[in-house]
């Protein structure tokens, strides 16, 4: 399992590829309707395919492109249940829904500095509890 700082990376990459996996369409001007959520379902199946297409240590730039490429399906997986849940949204509601999934994404991105800090409190925390023997 990798650890929080690579999980919270990779669930800030699936929200990003979530947000430009309905800001397109919307732009496109498609609205809310089944054949959308085909077109997400099958990206996210052509996405999934691909997940171990590359080496596991693939770095570009000092980036992890392999993993992120390993869950950039989840991006359109995530879409399509939001158009589910919102079908018959307008092409500019589809559109506001991938604004919101980026600005999760990117409010994710953001807090893993908070993120860092709760760790290190909790872990500190647990040092303090184990040094006193648990009094």
């Amino acid at each position: 399992m990798a650890d929080w700082r690579t999980a919270t990376l990779r669930l800030t990459a699936a929200l990003l590829v979530a947000s430009v996996a309905l800001v397109l369409p919307g732009t496109a001007g498609l609205g809310g309707t089944l054949p959308l959520v085909a077109l997400l379902l099958g990206a996210a199946a052509g996405l999934y395919a691909l997940r171990d297409a590359l080496p596991a240590e693939r770095r570009v730039w000092g980036v992890d492109v392999a993993g992120y490429v390993g869950v950039a399906w989840l991006g359109p997986a995530l879409a399509a249940v939001l158009v589910v849940v919102f079908l018959g949204a307008s092409a500019g509601e589809v559109q506001a829904l991938g604004g919101l999934l980026g600005l999760a994404g990117m409010a994710n991105y953001f807090l893993r500095p908070v993120y860092h800090a709760v760790v290190a409190g909790a872990r500190w925390v647990g040092r303090l509890a184990g040094a006193s023997g648990g009094r």
